[in-house]
């Protein structure tokens, strides 16, 4: 039993280092400006981080555009706050946002209320992404990681409600998935265009789907495994041994 001991404080060591080995996801700080502006196209979209608020001044009929990092294993959800003023309150005008990968593709919802008509001082939208993946097919249109843009817009403006002043509040939030959405393959690269890196990117850097708790229930199996490999040799090791032979004939 010594050698059962042994084996398995050897077999949670290692199991403590592979859990040391994942990266470690650094707190947001909260000491950093909120984002008080929205870029008019893809080229001009204003980046933002996961888990801060944007906000931005505009008019009705206006295109703004934010952008933010998704990394592998996150599912994003994008929420949106319009305030109209009291004289659009009950136009009626539908407002709707979007969200696009970095190759400009648009992502669907997989739920939440992605367009929605005016019918108060103001709207709120949201969209749920589906789960961002490490790798994927070429012909496919799977999330992958990289930068992500939002576009916010009004749709069926009528003429007498051009030019309204909006304001706009946007952020961006994302569950860790983890390992059941994990994949057998990696990304080469994150899907940030431009032709220098983009300044939203993880705090910790692109993970590109290395690391997800996949790792840790396996080590946990091995370590079992072991375990019962070794009773099991012990416990036939003691079955196979010879009767003792009687004393005092």
């Amino acid at each position: 039993m010594r050698t059962t001991r042994l084996l398995a404080a050897a077999g949670l060591l290692g199991l403590s280092a592979l859990l040391a080995s994942g990266p470690a996801f650094a707190a947001s700080g909260d000491d950093k400006k909120e984002r008080t502006d929205a870029g008019t196209s893809f080229r001009t979209a204003t980046e933002i981080e996961q888990g801060h608020k944007a906000t931005a001044s505009a008019s009705s009929g206006d295109y703004l555009y934010w952008s933010f990092p998704a990394d592998s294993g996150q599912r994003p959800t994008v929420r949106a706050t319009v305030k109209l003023p009291e004289s659009a309150a009950s136009s009626g005008t539908k407002w709707r946002i979007d969200v696009y990968d970095g190759l400009r593709r648009r992502q669907s919802c997989m739920y939440g209320m992605q367009a929605r008509a005016a019918a108060g001082e103001s709207v709120e939208l949201a969209c749920t992404l589906r789960t961002v993946r490490a790798w994927s097919e070429p012909w496919a249109n799977d999330p992958l990681p990289g930068t992500y843009y939002v576009r916010l817009t009004a749709t069926g403006l009528r003429t007498a409600d051009l030019g309204q002043p909006v304001t706009a509040e946007v952020e961006a939030t994302s569950k860790d998935v983890g390992g059941s959405a994990a994949v057998d393959g990696t990304l080469g690269d994150p899907l940030v265009p431009g032709s220098k890196p983009s300044a939203a990117e993880p705090e910790d850097g692109w993970s590109s789907g290395w690391w997800t708790d996949r790792w840790v229930w396996t080590g946990i199996g091995g370590v079992l495994a072991a375990l019962a490999g070794v009773g099991g040799y012990t416990l036939t090791r003691g079955n196979g041994r010879p009767p003792a032979r009687p004393t005092g004939v």
